[in-house]
C-alpha cells in the first residue's frame, strides 16, 4: 500500500521488488532501479516512488544518485551515509569511493563517451572525435 492508502501500480511493486533485492554492500542508482524494473529514463519517478512508500525492511539506503552520489533520504543524508558505511562502502566527500566496485549494475565507461539517459545508448563525446590543433609557439615577439 502506498502512504495514501491506494493499492500499488504494477510500476511500484516492480520497483520496490527491485530495492529489496539490492544485497548489503552494494548499491543501485535511481536510473538502475528504473531500468531493472522495465521503465529506463524513470529515475524521478523511482525517487517519488521511494519518497512515498513506507514499506518497513527494504533497504531504501541502498538506492543512490547517479554517479555514486548520496541523492535523497527523507532529509536524512547523513543517516543514509552512516548505514551505508555500516555495510562497509566507503565515501569521499558525499560521493561513494570506487563505485563501479559497489554498484550492481555499473558498466566501466570508455572514456570520451557519453550514455544517453532515455535511450540508454551510447555516444562519443565532442571531445572525444574532436582533433586537438597543433600549438606553435613563437620564437620572437608578434608584430
Amino acid at each position: 500500500m502506498t502512504k495514501a492508502g491506494n493499492s500499488l501500480t504494477e510500476f511500484t511493486g516492480r520497483v520496490l521488488s527491485v530495492v529489496r533485492r539490492i544485497p548489503p554492500g552494494r548499491v543501485a542508482t535511481y536510473g538502475d532501479v528504473a531500468m531493472l524494473a522495465g521503465r529506463p529514463g524513470a529515475a524521478r519517478a523511482v525517487g517519488n516512488i521511494m519518497r512515498t512508500s513506507h514499506v518497513p525492511g527494504l533497504p531504501y539506503h541502498r538506492v543512490v544518485a547517479a554517479g555514486g552520489r548520496l541523492g535523497g533520504y527523507g532529509g536524512n543524508e547523513l543517516l543514509k551515509r552512516d548505514r551505508l558505511i555500516a555495510e562497509g562502502i566507503l565515501f569521499s566527500g558525499r560521493r561513494i569511493r570506487q563505485f563501479e566496485t559497489v554498484s550492481i549494475v555499473a558498466e566501466p565507461r570508455i572514456s570520451g563517451t557519453r550514455t544517453h539517459a532515455r535511450t540508454g545508448r551510447t555516444r562519443r563525446t565532442a571531445a572525444a572525435t574532436a582533433t586537438r590543433p597543433t600549438v606553435r609557439k613563437s620564437a620572437g615577439k608578434k608584430r
